[in-house]
């Protein structure tokens, strides 16, 4: 995508969505995009103050029908941008409407039920938005990277063997298409980091004081295994993806243009709702008119001169 002339928005968002992963490849996917036609930084973030006011609305409205909800869910590399997605894209909404769940290892309770126990607990409820920072992904991430996680499990070792990830994601399809059923609109995003761009990420938070408490010697660890979390990704995403809760793989290495993109793409599954505010029952609308009568006899009288 790179080598190519610049690409209209549009057509960005489409190559970005994977709801059919039989052929996925995550190597065609890139971490940079050269430019999109018409958008450079100053107007990206010009574009991204207006769609949070977009947003704004938009969660008003869901929030005012109560009936759909929406799931984002956000995965990365380390430092790969989630946190300062979410504050960015989400800062105008309102928080009595939105939950974010940040999925850190888990506990022993969560241990002692199965991986969905604990994400289905936090799935968002009608009307809301809930936010994964990590996720279910986590266990077929994480774990396979690392698979001697799995004996934490407590799942017994007949069930540990080479068929479980095979298992977990045909799991992970249904419980998602589930959601969707129900009225979720599930949306999940791969915010796609350059090893490069990782490297130097990690430096800043070395080299700058308001950083250091972002900076974790295990995350830097873990690029030790760069590749074997981009094929752990790459099988995931792939094995996943569906129209009922599709994958969009974001090119994350300019921060104002992978903002922009899920931005853009919250957008347009919240208006493809064609939501608006729902009309009132008629026993409210006979109480707002009595209320309304008693209301204006409370008017203070005019005094005469």
């Amino acid at each position: 995508m790179e080598d190519e002339n610049a690409l209209d928005l549009k057509t960005v968002l489409h190559r970005c969505r994977v709801e059919e992963g039989v052929r996925f490849d995550l190597a065609d996917h890139p971490t940079r995009i050269a430019e999109i036609a018409g958008i450079d930084k100053a107007a990206g973030k010009h574009m991204l103050r207006h769609g949070v006011k977009r947003l704004s609305a938009l969660q008003e409205l869901l929030y005012a029908n109560g009936t759909w909800s929406l799931l984002l869910v956000f995965q990365a590399m380390d430092a790969g941008g989630k946190d300062g997605m979410i504050k960015h894209v989400m800062s105008g909404v309102n928080p009595q409407g939105v939950t974010v769940t940040s999925f850190k290892q888990p506990g022993p309770v969560e241990l002692a039920h199965d991986y969905l126990w604990r994400v289905h607990l936090a799935a968002p409820s009608s009307g809301r938005i809930g936010i994964f920072n990590r996720s279910h992904y986590e266990e077929v991430l994480v774990t396979r990277v690392h698979p001697e996680l799995l004996v934490q499990q407590k799942i017994p070792a007949p069930l540990r063997d080479g068929a479980i990830w095979e298992e977990r994601y045909r799991d992970i399809r249904h419980f998602e298409h589930y959601l969707s059923r129900q009225g979720t609109v599930v949306l999940k995003f791969f915010l796609n980091l350059s090893k490069e761009e990782q490297r130097k990420r990690f430096l800043r938070r070395i080299d700058q004081d308001e950083k250091h408490w972002k900076f974790s010697v295990s995350d830097a660890r873990e690029r030790e295994h760069w590749d074997a979390y981009r094929n752990a990704y790459r099988e995931a995403i792939g094995n996943t993806a569906q129209p009922s809760a599709p994958w969009f793989v974001i090119p994350a290495d300019r921060k104002w243009m992978a903002r922009l993109l899920v931005m853009e793409t919250i957008i347009a599954a919240l208006e493809g709702l064609k939501l608006s505010i729902p009309d009132p029952a008629p026993d409210i609308v006979r109480d707002m008119a009595a209320v309304r009568r008693e209301l204006e006899a409370q008017a203070p009288k005019a005094k005469h001169a």
